[in-house]
C-alpha cells in the first residue's frame, strides 16, 4: 500500500480488502472506509468541481461533503461513511456530476 508523506505507515495486515480506483488495484484494511483506503493509497484529490479545483477529503465523518466519490457505478457516495469490501469499483469524480431527477432536456 502507498503512503504519501503526510500519512504514518499502517500496520501490516494478514487479510486485505481489494478494490479498483480509476481502474486500479487499491488495497484497503478490513474495518477501514472507502476514504481512508483512497488517502492511504494515494492522498491525491477525489473529485474535481465544476471549476477543475481540486477536492479531497476532510472532516472524515459526513458533514463536509469533500470525499464525493462513484462507488459501484452509483455516483456522489461519500467515500467517508462507506466500508470498504473486497471486489469495489471506485471513480474520482471530475466535474459537474448529474444529480437525481436531472433529464437530458
Amino acid at each position: 500500500m502507498k503512503i504519501d508523506s503526510r500519512f504514518l505507515p499502517r500496520p501490516e495486515a494478514e487479510e486485505c480488502i481489494t478494490m479498483t480506483l480509476d481502474g486500479a488495484p487499491i488495497e484497503a484494511l478490513p474495518g477501514d472506509t472507502v476514504a481512508a483506503a483512497v488517502l492511504a493509497h494515494s492522498g491525491k484529490a477525489f473529485r474535481t468541481t465544476a471549476h477543475e479545483t481540486p477536492r479531497a477529503a476532510y472532516c472524515m465523518m459526513g458533514v463536509c461533503f469533500e470525499c464525493l466519490l462513484e462507488i459501484d457505478g452509483k455516483a456522489n457516495v461519500q467515500g467517508c461513511m462507506t466500508v470498504a469490501e473486497d471486489g469495489m469499483v471506485v471513480r474520482r469524480q471530475n466535474g459537474l456530476r448529474r444529480l437525481n431527477g436531472d433529464t437530458d432536456e
